[in-house]
């Protein structure tokens, strides 16, 4: 039976995405101070009761990351000191997922290290987005429901591309199965680029496995960080003889310069989703746009807290 009342409250790197969300769900905003001391430390203090509450805590862990994270740890304990009785971490984008493996040696594996810091906190179920390494849900000892943004975007493309015209472009190797999903669903073509370096400290040469002439490609990756494989791959595509060229991303990261060569590349738009807010630069410039995910994430949590299936929202 699901436990009859539910509280969300939001950290301080995506509220917007929270009141979007409590919208949805036609519930207000729990209360929680955050602040922090002159040195630094993050003090919470939920300012409601949740004693026997299904409580879900709305945090990114984006840049800044490692506030942010620690601010969803401390949040997580000061649930479970309050008496909730189980708590949910909503991370819409995870950070540190690219650090999944062992690299080298010597080297740590950070994804895992951050899904343990969740499970000891407090947290009894994590809801995130787009992973960027799907394996990363088994470093968890508790349930993990892993939605898609792929729902939202394939709406999207629907409504305002002609179909028939479209190819599904996948940056690199690794992103190809994501590629192929929305490829099927479309019933269109798919491309792949293929990113290569004849010598050391040249220019990489861009090749493009399928046809993009005479088409519009929509390239389709899970996160957006400095752009540069994006926007290198949009001007090859443009090269091969394409109409235009767009980009979709789940999580815009943005770091360094990545606004800068947005604006330079050949992308006619770029299409990301509300994971992680904008940065003032990336919100002025008119091609990235942004779609939400809010009622997505929304409906999740309200299947997760009356206990029911959430599959069909994978897909």
């Amino acid at each position: 039976m699901p436990i009859n009342q539910f509280k969300v409250f939001s950290g301080t790197a995506n509220p917007e995405l929270a009141q979007k969300i409590c919208h949805y769900l036609n519930i207000p905003l729990g209360e929680c101070i955050i602040r922090r001391f002159s040195d630094g430390e993050i003090f919470v203090e939920i300012k409601e009761n949740i004693r026997g509450s299904d409580v879900f805590i709305i945090q990114p862990t984006c840049p800044p990351v490692n506030e942010n994270l620690m601010e969803l740890l401390i949040m997580i304990d000061a649930a479970r000191r309050a008496s909730a009785r189980r708590i949910t971490a909503v991370v819409p984008y995870y950070g540190y997922a690219r650090q999944d493996r062992k690299t080298a040696p010597r080297t740590p594996i950070s994804a895992k290290l951050v899904a343990n810091l969740i499970v000891v906190a407090g947290a009894r179920r994590v809801l995130t987005m787009d992973l960027h390494a799907g394996q990363i849900q088994g470093f968890f000892d508790i349930p993990v429901d892993h939605l898609y943004a792929l729902p939202v975007f394939l709406k999207y493309i629907k409504e305002n591309f002609p179909i028939e015209k479209i190819v599904i472009v996948s940056p690199d190797a690794g992103g190809v199965e994501r590629a192929r999903e929305y490829a099927k669903r479309l019933n269109t073509g798919i491309a792949i680029v293929d990113k290569r370096r004849e010598k050391p400290n040249e220019s990489a040469v861009m090749n493009i496995v399928g046809e993009v002439k005479n088409k519009i490609a929509i390239i389709i990756d899970d996160m957006i960080d400095t752009a540069g494989t994006m926007c290198q791959a949009a001007d090859a595509i443009m090269e091969r003889g394409a109409i235009e060229v767009y980009g979709m991303a789940t999580h815009p990261v943005l770091s360094g310069n990545a606004v800068e060569k947005i604006r330079k590349s050949s992308l006619k738009a770029l299409f990301v989703s509300d994971t992680i807010p904008l940065k003032e630069e990336a919100k002025a410039l008119e091609k990235i746009k942004v779609l939400s995910v809010a009622n997505l994430l929304g409906e999740a949590i309200k299947r997760i807290h009356t206990d029911e299936s959430i599959s069909s929202l994978f897909i």
